[in-house]
């Protein structure tokens, strides 16, 4: 399945969780920007949509690059582990 935050995120209509979004938002893409190389960056932008982009199944990001499926979703795992790992340290004190 497609994830989104809003998937992770769940929140209701008011300001300040608007405002938290954002934030969160903010750091994610950090975090895609400055914790993932540039292969696992590729990966993640393909399959969330981000960057204002469709999200694409792992097969149409295998294809697209010209790797296997199989391929594309270790890169995913790995990739999706980092960025847990980077916005857990931000909330536990650390910075993104």
């Amino acid at each position: 399945p497609l994830w989104t935050l809003l998937d992770i995120v769940s929140t209701e209509d008011t300001l300040a969780e608007d405002l938290d979004q954002k934030l969160i938002h903010e750091k994610l893409h950090r975090a895609v920007s400055s914790g993932l190389d540039e292969r696992e960056k590729v990966i993640v932008v393909m399959r969330y949509g981000l960057s204002n982009r469709r999200p694409l199944t792992q097969r149409e990001v295998a294809s697209r690059l010209g790797i296997s499926r199989s391929y594309v979703s270790r890169i995913e795992k790995k990739a999706l582990e980092k960025l847990r790992a980077i916005l857990s340290s931000s909330t536990n004190g650390g910075t993104v």
